[in-house]
């Protein structure tokens, strides 16, 4: 039988936000989680940083979409660190899933008079005018999962490999249900790495010859919780589904939750993200998550930070970087006793990216 308290706990404890502003005007952070406070270990620096980093007083925004779920908190774990580690004034400004609010904080963050900004996700519409803003003032951008290329073609594009990530899982779910099934999808579109995981999936539709059923799902300030009744619906009116592809891990949480609410304890669901909570819910005892495409977020919260310190020392090779992402299994997970993020750090080391965008003069976390 499934572990209900497990599930009921991390989704729970994903949608959980504190909604009173911070000092900064309009910003607001969700409440620290354990997933948010993962201490990491900082490399010592060889040379001097270069200018604006050899004055104290750099400035550096985040204007992020969302900080919540698993994988939002800690990202923004990762780039405070990665902040603090060089000494950095770092403010975060969360939309808390609102676009009108975003670009209205981007706005704020350019008034501010930071020297760069890093934005996380989002849609280009109400972006890219606050972006081109920003570097006419002539602050520094990375963007962090936006198709911003076309409108804002000189900010910096960071990314994880999601059309990797797409691929190793649907190859997993291919390997278990073979080709010609029925098959649900959770996802919703218009968000840069579920547009991009969305072509992967059409592809292998396609070449299974799996009929997809149904579409369903909702990208909201609490998706696991908003998503699980859509789900629930959707698997009741077509009950031959084999598997359910879900490729957000809030919208993996809700899946898990609507099978388990309506008793369907033969439908394989897969994922993507990793957390703790995530770790705990695929290897609990009757889980039905069987894989999931992942990257640390942590690691890649610093990473998109150092290539926005790079991009401002005028020390970046190129206009993109991506992040490779790995596949975890249920059985990995289970024959190796990982039980948290650390114990699938140890288990594979390709998750520590301390190297990308790296400089002698960074002091790079890893975790």
């Amino acid at each position: 039988m499934r572990n209900t308290k497990v599930l009921m706990a991390g989704i729970a404890g994903a949608s959980l936000l504190l909604v009173a502003a911070c000092s900064q005007g309009g910003t607001a952070e969700p409440e620290e989680t354990a997933s948010q406070t993962e201490e990491a270990e900082v490399s010592e620096t060889t040379s001097d940083a270069p200018a604006p980093f050899d004055e104290e007083g750099v400035k550096i925004a985040i204007v992020q979409q969302s900080g919540q779920g698993d994988y939002f908190q800690q990202y923004l774990n990762g780039t405070k660190q990665q902040a603090e580690a060089l000494g950095i004034d770092l403010t975060v400004y969360d939309a808390q899933g609102d676009n009108a609010t975003q670009a209205t904080q981007l706005d704020q963050a350019i008034a501010s008079g930071v020297d760069g900004i890093v934005v996380r996700h989002g849609f280009p519409d109400t972006l890219c005018p606050g972006v081109n803003e920003a570097m006419e003032a002539g602050i520094k951008v990375v963007i962090y999962d936006v198709e911003i290329q076309q409108c804002a073609p000189d900010a910096v594009q960071t990314q994880q490999s999601d059309a990797v990530m797409a691929s190793l899982v649907l190859e997993k779910m291919l390997e278990d249900v073979g080709t010609g099934v029925d098959v649900g999808y959770v996802n919703v579109l218009g968000i840069a790495p579920l547009d991009r995981r969305h072509v992967v999936w059409g592809e292998f539709v396609v070449d299974n010859e799996w009929s997809e059923l149904f579409q369903t799902g909702s990208f909201t300030n609490s998706t696991a919780t908003d998503s699980a009744p859509m789900v629930a619906s959707a698997v009741q009116a077509n009950p031959s589904i084999a598997a359910i592809y879900a490729p957000y891990d809030e919208f993996t949480k809700g899946t898990l939750s609507a099978l388990e609410q309506i008793g369907r304890t033969d439908v394989l669901v897969y994922g993507a993200d990793i957390s703790a909570a995530d770790i705990e819910l695929m290897a609990a005892e009757g889980s039905q998550w069987v894989a999931t495409g992942a990257t640390d977020p942590n690691a890649i919260g610093a990473a998109v930070l150092r290539t926005l310190f790079l991009h401002m020392a005028g020390e970046l090779d190129g206009m993109t970087v991506d992040f490779p992402p790995i596949l975890v299994t249920q059985d990995f997970l289970r024959e190796n006793d990982i039980k948290n993020m650390d114990d699938l750090r140890a288990a594979e080391p390709s998750l520590n990216i301390s190297g990308v965008s790296a400089a002698d003069w960074i002091p790079a976390v890893s975790f």
